[in-house]
């Protein structure tokens, strides 16, 4: 789905609706606001809970359980999320350039894993593992600029 740039056409609008309302577990055409950022990647983002937290207008844990919104109130917030600067893979690329200490192209994949596990967003052991599979030679180095456009394609 091409996303909301000038905002959603009705036949998108639509295909958002249906999305939206397939996370509906209550059955009244409402989300819980712990479901906002799922629903988001479902359709194409990719947000920081921190940025989704904060367009919900920061909510303690017990409104993030059960406070809920209606699809109405999500259109604005998807939009909002969608006008966010995104890293391109230059970007990406440069920020893991600073962890190749031999300038080959690779980085550790010991040290990667670190890295996703401590800096920003932290990332759990199983998420690691399943972002990392298949992307360490028998070195245990991580090609960093192929890593990055395997990340970006998922």
């Amino acid at each position: 789905w091409a996303l909301v740039r000038r905002g959603p056409a009705p036949y998108m609008a639509g295909n958002f609706k249906e999305a939206f309302g397939l996370f509906d577990r209550v059955g009244d055409s409402k989300v819980a606001f712990n479901q906002v950022a799922d629903i988001m990647r479902a359709l194409g983002q990719n947000p920081t809970n921190k940025a989704v937290k904060k367009i919900l207008g920061d909510p303690n844990a017990d409104d993030m359980a059960n406070k809920r919104i209606d699809f109405d109130a999500f259109l604005p917030m998807l939009k909002e999320v969608d006008a966010m600067p995104k890293g391109t893979v230059d970007d990406y690329v440069e920020g893991l350039r600073v962890f190749d200490k031999e300038g080959n192209g690779t980085v550790m994949g010991a040290e990667l894993r670190i890295v996703l596990s401590t800096l920003g967003e932290k990332m759990s052991e199983p998420e690691i593992d399943a972002l990392m599979t298949g992307q360490e030679d028998e070195n245990g180095s991580v090609n960093y600029e192929s890593f990055v456009k395997h990340i970006l394609s998922v």
